[in-house]
């Protein structure tokens, strides 16, 4: 679609039309910082007005005022000016809290991210140890007649493995990179040139450590990100998206940068290459010994490789939960770092705020998911999972509490903690609580009124949040407590000769299922009509116990990362953007036959929602049912094989006891 059948619907006064065909336009541009693209964007502005939708126009002048190009961020500037006056602080930018005069003091963490070094000694030790076992375990089952010289096979086998990892993989990233992403490598000159106090900041610490300047690369993407990666801190690698300079400001910008020095100056990026890689062996041990388990030949082998198989995967296990809590705990220490580094931790608080918007916008101008954020979510600044809430708040937020609200159910939920487990980064919220300290002894206000935000959280009803929380984890288990019950039950009936004694397991599973998905999935006749921002700001949100909702938005684009089958939707409405997860009754096959032929002509459209909202790191709502502004209506199943799996479980149970009575 052109950029000029869009102008010519405007022209027309053909808004609504416009609208449709610039917003195609834009998803289709391919190079962003394109004169067209940009003109696209403020004919946008314009057409979003003209169709009576001053809140995406307000979302759209914001974005424009971010712009690198400074004729687009003038004539934004004087655009704000036509919005209604209750939207136009929406379109400026948030009043920033100030930041240290000067730089370089030292700010005490307060146990916040426990301890890098010993993170790091622990996760190694453990994991240096984990594939020392594995390689003696195979070596042995090879038949070695030497226990010594086995011992040294596996030693030097294991070392070879750290020593290639720790040196290769850096070379094969940048392969990587240049492959997937064209990451162009570029001059510190290049860098001063979007950012001039990122240039200093580099140079500074560079200078007091006694570094060179890491290879700096810049890769055109809009979504906002930065990672570090490499083996030694000389010869460390810092790349950046083109979006981190379009969505931030100076010295949001130098503070990211003072962040991922930060994992330089502590070696924690080089540790996390070689853990990582450590782990990927053990999973490469378990796949080949799980295989030459199930091959012919000798029994013995055969049984010795299963066991070999199953400690490799427990290794992995434990050594996946390893690096996550490392990957957390050095995104504490980095963020220290770059809150001293520039004495401007309320920064660093913006800037992953910021990212988290950029993430969200980039997201609603596309049908699929970054394959760039996706694919370097592990070793990036945030995780793009949690952008969501936080992107949300701050693409209408006016008011800062509303932005602090969202980070509540990360530092006072207690499914928060769980589900960090599972993270590669900190929650958001919790981050930009360390920030807030660290301001906080800089004699600074903090960013987004946590202080504010964290007196109302030690009032929510801590009976409520952990309550719910042991509840949900208990039923969470139903179908095993239903099983353990109905075995106790089958004992009992057992000595009495009972042919309910056969049913009762039968049962107790069933019964177990069917309770559980009323808990997941309760009644939603009555579910309010309510925007997405709302429905993240809830503290008491669970990822099992379902909220109903009823939600108005339009149909972006589908929500499963590179696959352009996927049945998973995104619906934005004029708060923020949510996940759809969609279930058909015929399972995994219906899926992926309505993301194959059905998906695609809904994308686009306005439609109501209606569905369970639940909380995660990244929230999403279960679909129930999805109307068209053109009268489509797409029913899903979610509860649907859950009633069914639990009543048959029933009727299998009561069939059993009337064949064993007769």
């Amino acid at each position: 679609m052109s950029l000029q059948s869009g102008l010519d619907a405007f022209q027309a006064g053909r808004y609504q039309e416009a609208v449709q065909l610039l917003e195609q336009f834009c998803r289709n541009c391919a190079d962003q910082n394109s004169s067209d693209y940009l003109s696209a964007q403020m004919w946008l502005m314009k057409a979003y007005q003209g169709a009576g939708e001053p809140e995406k126009a307000a979302i759209m002048c914001q974005k424009l005022m971010m712009s690198q190009n400074p004729e687009v961020r003038s004539w934004a500037e004087k655009a704000s000016q036509t919005l209604p006056q209750n939207l136009q602080s929406q379109s400026s930018a948030i009043q920033k809290a100030g930041r240290a005069a000067t730089a370089g003091v030292k700010l005490a963490m307060g146990g916040v991210g426990g301890s890098l070094v010993l993170a790091s000694g622990v996760t190694m030790t453990l994991l240096f140890g984990m594939v020392l076992a594995l390689g003696l375990s195979l070596v042995f089952i090879l038949g070695s007649d030497d226990p010594l010289q086995g011992l040294a096979i596996a030693i030097g086998i294991t070392l070879v493995f750290n020593i290639l990892a720790f040196f290769l993989s850096p070379f094969l990233m940048d392969l990587t990179q240049n492959w997937l992403y064209q990451t162009r490598w570029v001059e510190l000159a290049e860098v001063e040139s979007y950012s001039p106090e990122t240039a200093r900041v580099i140079r500074q610490v560079c200078q007091q450590k006694n570094l060179k300047v890491p290879r700096l690369g810049i890769i055109n993407d809009q979504n906002p990100t930065a990672f570090t990666y490499g083996s030694l801190p000389n010869s460390a690698r810092l790349v950046v998206s083109q979006g981190l300079f379009t969505y931030l400001d100076d010295d949001e910008v130098a503070t990211v940068y003072a962040h991922e020095l930060g994992h330089i100056v502590h070696w924690d990026f080089a540790v996390m290459t070689i853990a990582s890689t450590l782990v990927q062996i053990c999973y490469l041990i378990y796949s080949t010994a799980r295989r030459l388990g199930r091959g012919g030949g000798d029994s013995k082998i055969k049984d010795a490789m299963q066991t070999a198989a199953l400690m490799a995967y427990i290794f992995y296990l434990v050594g996946t939960y390893l690096v996550l809590y490392l990957s957390r705990t050095r995104e504490y220490f980095a963020d220290h770092f770059a809150a001293e580094t520039t004495g401007n931790p309320n920064g660093l608080s913006r800037a992953l705020v910021k990212i988290a918007y950029g993430i969200l916008e980039e997201g609603s101008r596309s049908q699929e998911p970054s394959r760039l954020i996706e694919g370097t979510r592990a070793l990036g600044i945030y995780d793009p999972k949690a952008a969501a809430s936080t992107g949300t708040a701050y693409r209408i937020a006016s008011d800062t509490q509303k932005i602090g609200r969202v980070f509540l159910w990360d530092i006072f939920n207690p499914w928060g903690w769980w589900m960090e487990l599972n993270s590669t980064h900190p929650l958001t919220g919790k981050r930009v609580r360390a920030l807030s300290t660290y301001a906080e002894q800089l004699g600074l206000p903090t960013e987004f009124d946590m202080g504010r935000v964290i007196g109302e959280g030690k009032t929510l009803s801590k009976s409520k949040l952990y309550g719910n929380f042991f509840l949900d984890v208990v039923l969470y288990g139903a179908e095993t407590i239903g099983l353990l019950a109905g075995l106790v039950i089958a004992t009992i009936l057992w000595t009495s000769n009972s042919p309910w004694a056969f049913a009762a397991p039968f049962i107790g599973v069933g019964v177990g299922i069917i309770i559980k998905a009323l808990v997941m999935f309760p009644d939603y006749k009555q579910a309010p009509e309510t925007d997405v921002l709302t429905l993240m700001s809830d503290p008491y949100a669970s990822p099992l116990r379902g909220q109903p909702a009823k939600l108005e938005g339009v149909l972006i684009g589908r929500g499963d990362a590179g696959y352009q089958f996927g049945s998973d939707l995104k619906i934005q409405d004029r708060s923020g953007m949510l996940y759809l997860h969609y279930a058909s009754r015929f399972g995994p096959i219906g899926n992926f036959l309505f993301g194959m032929k059905r998906v695609q002509s809904l994308l686009g459209q306005d439609v109501g929602a209606v569905g369970w909202f639940r909380r995660g790191v990244a929230p999403w709502m279960d679909l129930i049912q999805l109307q068209s502004e053109n009268g489509t209506i797409v029913n899903s199943y979610h509860r649907f094989w859950s009633f069914i799996l639990g009543g048959g479980l029933i009727v299998v149970g009561i069939a059993l006891s009337v064949f064993f009575s007769s």
